[in-house]
């Protein structure tokens, strides 16, 4: 087990923790009944909000992360909107600025990065030898 791991699933006792000392011992203090079942809802709510947080930032911490805007030359994403000639793409799952060489692109369409200035990326239409390079 990763320390990660363990410190959630300490956390999570806490939380549960408190959400059944708050229901059971200081609702009532100010005369507000719950129910047994809405106490269980409740907790099983967040028990699948932390699973899901969890997960989630799992995958978040696990993720590569893009360290220098120039190893983005040579990668390929799509067109987030509209490229005429400026817009944003997706690249590796990031949004960036970029600026099309030339023409027009509509979102959706394929374009592979070819150089950058200052944090805009310069970008021009894939081609399908582009995609077979890329395969190799």
């Amino acid at each position: 087990m990763t320390g990660r791991l363990i410190l959630a699933i300490i956390s999570f006792i806490l939380e549960e923790t408190a959400i059944v000392v708050i229901v059971l011992l200081g609702l009532p203090r100010l005369d507000v009944n719950m129910p047994l079942v809405v106490l269980i809802i409740l907790m099983v709510a967040w028990a699948g909000f932390s699973i899901f947080t969890y997960r989630m930032g799992s995958r978040a911490l696990r993720r590569k992360p893009v360290l220098h805007l120039p190893d983005m030359v040579g990668s390929t994403g799509t067109a987030a909107n509209r490229l005429a000639p400026d817009g944003l793409v997706k690249i590796k799952g990031e949004l960036w600025v970029a600026k099309l060489d030339e023409g027009e692109l509509e979102a959706g369409s394929r374009v592979i990065v070819v150089g950058q200035d200052r944090l805009k990326l310069n970008v021009r239409a894939s081609s399908p030898a582009d995609d077979a390079k890329k395969a190799e």
